[in-house]
């Protein structure tokens, strides 16, 4: 149709859909690593914020932002969650889960650090899981 395309995406994980000159917006659906099991891993931009808008499914956010502890924010769909830049974060989700990306573009490729969680962080993070 002119003027207007639609995009989708039913596969696992990340996929970017829409790329404009400075932003991209992507799809995220359910992948393993987002089980409390797999959490393993946290990663941020130095460079740029990330926005995650939760459309289904139950998800949660785990936040390290400077000199701060881990925090773990059960996500509501309807609300936009701007993580700002150099957050460390991750999500845990249902096997149901989908998320909308905005963010950068290609900030997956050239801004992205990614380590693995200490043990305070995993201790924190199954102290304050709210069992989604």
């Amino acid at each position: 149709m002119d003027g207007l395309e639609i995009y989708e995406y039913h596969g696992a994980g990340y996929k970017p859909l829409v790329y404009s000159n400075d932003w991209m917006v992507a799809l995220l659906n359910y992948e393993d690593s987002m089980s409390l099991e797999n959490a393993c891993d946290i990663e941020r931009h130095v460079k740029t914020d990330e926005v995650f808008l939760l459309l289904q499914g139950r998800a949660a956010l785990n936040l390290v932002a400077a000199d701060q502890p881990l925090r773990v924010i059960e996500m509501q769909p309807g609300l936009v969650y701007n993580v700002t830049r150099g957050t460390w974060h991750n999500l845990l989700a249902t096997k149901e889960a989908v998320f909308a990306i905005v963010e950068n573009r290609d900030t997956d490729k050239f801004d992205t650090e990614i380590r693995p969680l200490n043990i305070e962080e995993r201790q924190r993070l199954l102290e304050q899981f709210p069992g989604i």
